[in-house]
């Protein structure tokens, strides 16, 4: 029987984190973690990304299932609301960010391991207090490629 992706994918997230502690330039290889879904949704897979690849995804699913309380995130964070409040506000600190790195690349590479590290431990802490990847319901990446999916589906009925 062939292991699921999901089951060993999450090595990556623990590459990455090791690799930007050695030498923070390491963090650009984040962009990996933000442009691989993109591009599968571009290219029809939907949300394919989140449920067959995401290291973020696995981790929680291997490491925080064991010390979850398992409850059941409110209705409230399920809302397209709070959905485009959180990929609005991480797209602008992204922005600004890079605008503040003022294209060097270390500042860059920085940039990103910060916001890979602060949306980790917010995923974290939410799939301790709830299901282990409350997270993947927030997720920017993920909602973006919902969104993309749906725009797809428009297209398409419009052609």
């Amino acid at each position: 029987m062939k292991k699921s992706i999901m089951s060993w994918s999450w090595i990556f997230m623990v590459m990455f984190f090791t690799l930007a502690i050695v030498d923070i330039r390491f963090g650009i290889l984040g962009l990996l973690c933000m442009g691989t879904p993109i591009y599968l949704a571009v290219r029809g897979g939907g949300r394919v990304h989140c449920a067959k690849y995401c290291p973020r995804g696995s981790m929680f699913g291997v490491f925080i299932d064991k010390i979850s309380f398992k409850r059941n995130l409110p209705k409230s964070f399920k809302t397209k609301t709070v959905k485009n409040i959180m990929l609005i506000w991480m797209i602008g600190m992204f922005t600004i960010s890079l605008i503040m790195a003022g294209g060097d690349f270390t500042k860059t590479a920085f940039a990103i391991v910060r916001m890979m590290t602060v949306s980790t431990v917010v995923g974290v802490m939410m799939g301790v207090i709830f299901q282990p990847r409350s997270w993947c319901v927030v997720c920017p990446m993920g909602y973006a490629t919902s969104l993309i999916q749906e725009g797809q589906k428009k297209h398409k009925k419009a052609a």
